[in-house]
């Protein structure tokens, strides 16, 4: 490796350690929800990093933050990128890993233009998402729903957390106008959070399609009661209806195993939540994740036996609202041979997979060709503050986007269709 990419990896993993010393939890770790202050904090730095750097910063009406090169005047973007918010005592390479990487290999090219090695012929911009998490505002991939126009802008703006803080207030200081150019394409870069290329030993994910998903807000409402006093028979207790759907939830992934089914219940809140109180209401979350998307029709309509049958057994009532959901769909295959071509070229060792996850880059392909990257994840961990990426894969994988971009902002407008 010559000087000049040592210089250059070590750069990166300098920025990496920078960004991850926001919201850094003890653990090692970050937490840092959409529009806290630490993401607030992490956003400002990093829209300074970019103004630093030559990119022009544009922040559109949901709070996306952009960074902007114009090669070309008036000529679309290649837009890349991916999310800097966390969940709760989350990981440090969860979307910030792709965010960083994608504005280290745009600075790459840039610097490849200014020295007259390299003329493209589409612009390029960075891009970091708001609010791919979903944990602190629901739903989840807010930012490229709004974006997209998959999700109102000022649905989103409206929606609150548990605190009764809007979208609106908490990104009051960071707002700005709808993005104005046209987007030819689209590359995002991520750590697998799963552990299939680590256990294989290759290097790089070419992602070709997304799992399917549905995800419900649930509501079970009993009646406030006396733990002591109330007649076990008169009681009508939330959480016992409550309890009973999330071991049926679990029990639908090992009917659905060939499918495979990923099931869970990620949110639990109970009301008045008192020791001497039966709970009158507890509001839950249920996630349906499957490769087979009926599968999933098919565990939801169990889903609803179910609750027809607890609301009997238990005495409460329970409501299910569809709040999130995405079909089993693929990315554009031009996209994989593009990126399989580029990983054949830097002799990065690659396979086909699938996400389970959702992804920004799960909105983008339905609007613009995509491709979607990922890099090994040590063990698999993911959503946990023990999230690990060796530096050498984050590098292969800064290296392998650099290449995607130059072939993407190089090639005829049509290259992906």
């Amino acid at each position: 490796m010559s000087g000049d990419f040592e210089q250059i990896d070590r750069e990166f993993l300098d920025d990496f350690a920078t960004l991850s010393s926001f919201g850094a939890t003890p653990a090692g770790g970050v937490d840092r929800e959409a529009g806290s202050p630490a993401d607030l904090a992490q956003r400002a730095w990093f829209a300074q990093w970019l103004t630093d750097r030559g990119f022009r910063v544009h922040t559109d009406d949901i709070g996306n933050l952009f960074g902007v090169l114009e090669w070309v005047p008036g000529a679309p973007v290649v837009l890349t990128g991916s999310h800097l918010d966390s969940q709760p005592l989350g990981g440090r390479y969860d979307g910030a890993y792709g965010v960083l990487a994608s504005a280290h290999a745009a600075h790459r090219l840039n610097q490849k233009v200014a020295a007259g090695g390299w003329r493209p012929r589409l612009n390029l911009a960075v891009v970091d998402w708001f609010n791919e998490e979903g944990s602190r505002f629901t739903p989840s991939m807010m930012g490229s729903s709004v974006f997209t126009g998959k999700l109102a802008g000022s649905a989103a703006l409206a929606t609150t957390d548990a605190g009764s803080v809007t979208v609106a207030e908490a990104m009051a200081d960071s707002l700005g106008q709808p993005w104005p150019t046209p987007v030819q394409s689209y590359a995002e870069i991520h750590v697998e959070q799963g552990r299939i290329l680590e256990d294989t030993g290759v290097t790089i994910g070419l992602v070709t399609a997304t799992w399917a998903a549905q995800k419900f807000d649930v509501v079970v409402t009993g009646e406030q009661s006396h733990t002591g006093s109330t007649v076990m028979a008169d009681r009508h207790d939330a959480l016992v209806g409550a309890a009973r759907l999330v071991v049926a939830v679990r029990e639908l992934a090992e009917r659905f195993a060939d499918a495979p089914l990923h099931t869970s219940v990620g949110r639990f809140d109970v009301l008045p939540n008192s020791p001497v109180v039966v709970p009158r209401e507890v509001r839950l979350n249920i996630d349906l994740r499957s490769p087979d998307p009926a599968a999933i029709v098919a565990a939801v309509d169990l889903l609803r036996t179910t609750i027809a049958a607890v609301s009997v057994e238990v005495g409460v009532e329970i409501d299910l609202a569809l709040s999130h959901a995405w079909d089993q769909q693929p990315y554009q295959a031009a996209g994989v041979s593009l990126a399989a071509a580029a990983a054949e070229r830097l002799g990065l060792t690659h396979q086909e997979m699938m996400t389970i996850a959702g992804h920004d880059s799960t909105n983008l392909k339905d609007q613009v060709p995509t491709v979607m990257l990922f890099v090994p994840s040590v063990g698999g961990i993911a959503h946990n503050e023990g999230e690990l990426t060796t530096d050498e894969d984050c590098l292969a994988g800064v290296a392998l986007l650099s290449e995607v971009l130059t072939d993407l902002c190089s090639e005829a407008p049509a290259i992906l269709r």
